[in-house]
């Protein structure tokens, strides 16, 4: 009998715990696969990732949604991000991927990256909570989300060249895995 007051306890527990509410479907900025992920908050390591402009090089320090879930929940419930932040979902084999902004607070823009590294489409400005799909309608390596309006604010366009890990910044001495080095 002592294990019914443990068990009600427990519950209760649960039932007070700081979780986002989960309300089924995809997630804010997650692939469009089913449930949403559990955490929203943002991982401790950052990728180096460059994008090669008409106007130079832009640097972004990036998550990596690399698992399911991760990518499942996306950039939802968060209420702000770096200027020089973002969220990359790499894309292994590459396929055609469709976003959207369910449960996600802020605009973000969508960069569509070929497996060249070249960006395929961006989507700029998704609105907030909307579930109107984004995609590139190509088979893509990656996509990149970062603050929306900031491709247009800092000149990158559909074309410009992408890349991240060690192959983004080989002078620095980088150890990770996740090094993309197109062309």
């Amino acid at each position: 009998m002592t294990r019914f007051p443990a068990l009600i306890a427990l519950a209760m527990l649960a039932a007070c715990s700081s979780q986002p509410p989960s309300a089924g479907g995809n997630s804010a900025g997650g692939n469009m696969v089913g449930n949403e992920a559990a955490s929203a908050a943002p991982s401790a390591a950052l990728l180096p990732l460059v994008i090669q402009s008409r106007n130079g090089a832009r640097r972004f320090a990036v998550e990596v949604a690399a698992t399911p879930q991760q990518q499942e929940a996306g950039l939802m419930f968060r209420k702000e991000l770096a200027d020089n932040g973002g969220m990359l979902f790499p894309m292994d084999p590459p396929r055609t991927a469709s976003f959207w902004m369910k449960n996600t607070l802020i605009p973000l823009d969508m960069l569509f990256i070929r497996t060249d590294g070249t960006i395929a489409f961006i989507g700029a400005d998704s609105v907030p909570y909307s579930r109107e799909p984004v995609s590139a309608g190509v088979p893509v390596a990656a996509v990149l989300e970062i603050g929306g309006g900031r491709a247009a604010e800092l000149g990158i366009k559909e074309g410009d060249v992408v890349q991240w890990g060690g192959c983004a910044v080989p002078t620095e001495k980088l150890r990770t895995e996740l090094n993309f080095c197109p062309g």
